[in-house]
């Protein structure tokens, strides 16, 4: 038989993961009649506890729990894509983790794959 409290930390943890999932973190595309889209970028944090005690008692032994959780949904950037292809990240503040360092690099990243692929095609100026 399983102990209350593992029935306790199940549900709160199903219901954290039916609040936060991918889509909470990158958000869906917000589309402009000129072309240009917009992708908003989440910072989600969440804490969760959860504790118990057995009681005995002179009848029975009896059971007493609780568990509780918290979770905040901060934007932190928009991607942003014009009709030109050209990609940029606008951020909102400063960066706080490397993870955030990461996702500015991701624009420039895309750019210079752009570049590198242009440069491949063979010239038809050039004999």
């Amino acid at each position: 038989m399983a102990h209350p409290i593992e029935g306790i930390m199940g549900v709160s943890m199903e219901k954290i993961r039916e609040m936060v999932d991918v889509n909470t973190i990158i958000g869906d595309p917000i589309s402009s009649p000129e072309g240009t889209t917009i992708i908003p970028v989440s910072k989600v944090s969440f804490g969760f506890a959860s504790g118990g005690s057995d009681l005995p008692t002179a009848v029975a032994e009896k059971f007493a729990g609780g568990s509780g959780a918290g979770v905040t949904v901060k934007p932190v950037a928009f991607i942003v894509i014009k009709s030109d292809g050209d990609v940029q990240l606008m951020e909102l503040g400063g960066k706080t983790s490397p993870v955030e360092g990461i996702i500015d690099a991701i624009p420039g990243l895309i750019e210079k794959l752009k570049g590198m692929k242009k440069s491949d095609k063979p010239d038809e100026n050039k004999e």
